[in-house]
């Protein structure tokens, strides 16, 4: 009895101690700031953002700013790994150190690999750049006059998540050239003539220059390095903004494990409105009155794009073209939206299609 007592008590205190070690350790979900039922992709796209922000090469001699970079680092590498991921979330970083024998073993070592891995390159040292990636961003008018959030889901090329660019299954499957020794040349001899002899050097078409070669392939992109993705954004429509104009995503077009990638460009197109036109900074519209509205006069009101209500009126006759200016309930002014251009209200007559027969005999 005493010792089955014994046993409850040291299994609860081994629970209380292995709940300790996790709690105590650096929370790598609160370090990315994302849940901890996150995706890979969330995991990645807020690697990607922080990792810009405090990157040393962007924060030079800022200790603080070099020591989240380091820490952000070793979060990513952990939580974009299933395995290493699986341990942390039962054990946390201590037992997560344990396994690895005392802190070695994660998929890399120093935070400036994964840095390179994910955007091809150490910093600004990197310059071979991807291309850019131009998609047509269609907004409506109000989305412009208001400002608005677009939500969209865009395809595009992405480092392989299992491998990390590499390739290969393991990083032990990435061995030495036997061919030119790791050189990526290799040197041919020609003779050109009885006792004369050519040296040249030429690139190893065993490796295609590289000097390493793969023993096996990474099972989830068969070596090719790339896959193809989703990534979702967030796009900021500002108030004012016009066609043609962009909005820029740094480094978020296509990946390569080589090199940087590019921009993705959105071009704002602003589609028709069914009763206003932009012309630059204003606002043009018709508003049909009767014959009757045109004689004596009218008071009405117009939707604005936000919603608002502007009051229309005149007294006396309203001559049929005559075009009403109202300051300041115009588009927005691009960055200056406390600022408005001008509606310009355009009255077109609606005549009757007949005269009844008593109104002309008492003219």
């Amino acid at each position: 009895m005493r010792f089955h007592s014994f046993s409850i008590c040291f299994t609860l205190a081994l629970l209380m101690c292995l709940s300790l070690l996790v709690e105590a350790g650096k929370d790598y979900y609160k370090i990315l700031d994302v849940p901890r039922d996150a995706s890979k992709s969330q995991i990645k796209k807020h690697y990607k953002k922080l990792s810009r922000v405090y990157h040393p090469d962007k924060n030079r001699d800022d200790k603080k700013a070099e020591a989240k970079f380091m820490e952000i680092s070793d979060a990513y590498s952990v939580l974009v790994d299933d395995e290493q991921r699986s341990i942390y979330d039962q054990y946390g970083e201590e037992g997560l150190k344990q396994h690895n024998g005392g802190g070695g073993g994660q998929p890399f070592h120093n935070p400036f690999d994964v840095f390179s891995h994910f955007f091809g390159g150490h910093g600004h040292q990197q310059e071979k750049r991807g291309p850019n990636l131009h998609i047509e961003l269609e907004v409506t008018l109000e989305d412009v006059y208001n400002g608005a959030t677009v939500e969209l889901d865009i395809s595009k090329q992405v480092v392989c998540d299992h491998c990390h660019g590499s390739g290969a299954r393991r990083s032990e499957d990435i061995v030495q050239c036997s061919v030119c020794q790791g050189q990526g040349v290799r040197t041919q001899r020609v003779q050109i003539a009885p006792g004369m002899v050519q040296q040249f050097q030429q690139t190893c078409d065993h490796c295609g220059g590289k000097g390493k070669t793969i023993k096996h392939a990474c099972p989830a992109c068969q070596g090719k390095k790339l896959q193809r993705g989703n990534e979702q954004y967030t796009i900021t429509v500002e108030k004012g903004m016009d066609n043609g104009q962009t909005i820029v995503l740094e480094q978020e077009g296509d990946e390569y494990p080589d090199a940087i990638p590019g921009d993705v460009i959105f071009g704002v197109s602003i589609i028709p409105h069914l009763v206003y036109e932009r012309q630059g900074n204003n606002l043009y519209t018709k508003q049909h009155i009767t014959l009757v509205e045109a004689l004596i006069g009218f008071e009405k009101t117009l939707a604005k794009l936000d919603g608002s209500l502007v009051t229309l009126k005149q007294t006396g006759v309203t001559q049929y073209g005559y075009i009403q200016t109202i300051q300041g309930a115009g588009m927005p002014i691009y960055e200056s939206s406390n600022k408005h251009g001008d509606l310009f209200v355009e009255y077109v007559v609606l005549f009757p299609d007949h005269v009844d027969k008593n109104v002309i005999e008492g003219k």
